[in-house]
């Protein structure tokens, strides 16, 4: 099931968030070590990252800015392996950012291998990703539309997959008021009262990240130098060997940010 990977940090190229380490995220795309049920993460990828807007301004219209904390997410998305994207890993070199969502797909069976399928997906400046499967899909999908509401706000919804309506279900918690984090508790709490499944989420809203573990692997690592962490990462898989990556027990809800470090809480 899929692989994704939540940074926030000082700026680093995307090269390195894709391609370091000994079991980097491309590592993972063939060779993942804590998969369930597939032996490729190989129907697509996407990379999420922000860079400031101007000043003042806040793209997701959620409400006023503060003066050099706005910030624009940008997305690159392809169906095919990212091993075989030679040019991205070109182009991955010249971009930095420093918060950023890369995410690997392994298609359920049923749902289509196409660039609209691959994550993260974006509603103004949030960036989302789902690691799982929704069991039972087709007997659901008919009252996860009725609680997503419109969709009209985030396009990215309509894609012909599973994650596609939580990922409408967590936008339309944010649109309500709830917090990155709080979006995504709310969504499985929700589907879990529908269905079983495996519900890993992550997001970002360019300043801080959240998660839930919810039948799969995760993991979070804090780099720091002080009392506040100077870097911080959310992943399925460890990418190295570093002692500091801490497993997240399953059934737990992930908070971090650079000026509280990261919680883990019960989901």
């Amino acid at each position: 099931m899929c692989r994704h990977l939540g940074y926030l940090g000082p700026a680093r190229p995307l090269h390195d968030l894709v391609y370091a380490g000994e079991h980097s995220m491309e590592h993972q795309s063939y060779a993942p070590r804590m998969t369930s049920g597939n032996l490729l993460n190989a129907d697509g990828y996407g990379i999420g990252w922000y860079q400031p807007g101007p000043a003042g301004e806040d793209p997701s219209h959620d409400g006023p800015a503060h003066e050099g904390h706005a910030h624009e997410a940008f997305r690159f998305r392809r169906s095919q392996p990212i091993w075989t994207d030679a040019s991205f890993r070109e182009v991955a070199r010249a971009v930095s950012s420093s918060c950023a969502v890369v995410a690997l797909r392994s298609a359920t069976t049923g749902f289509p291998v196409d660039e609209s399928c691959a994550q993260p997906f974006r509603a103004g400046t949030r960036l989302f990703s789902h690691n799982g499967k929704v069991e039972g899909f087709d007997g659901v999908e008919a009252k996860l539309r009725e609680l997503a509401g419109d969709l009209a706000e985030v396009p990215d919804a309509r894609a012909p997959v599973d994650s596609a309506l939580l990922f409408a279900l967590a936008a339309r918690h944010w649109r309500e008021g709830a917090s990155l984090a709080d979006g995504l508790a709310s969504t499985v709490q929700a589907v879990n009262g529908l269905t079983s499944g495996r519900f890993n989420l992550l997001a970002s809203d360019g300043t801080s990240l959240a998660a839930t573990a919810r039948g799969d692997s995760l993991f979070v690592r804090a780099e720091s130098a002080g009392e506040r962490p100077d870097a911080l990462w959310i992943a399925s898989e460890p990418l190295d060997a570093d002692p500091s990556w801490q497993r997240v027990p399953d059934g737990s809800l992930v908070v971090a940010d650079l000026a509280s470090g990261v919680r883990i809480l019960p989901l």
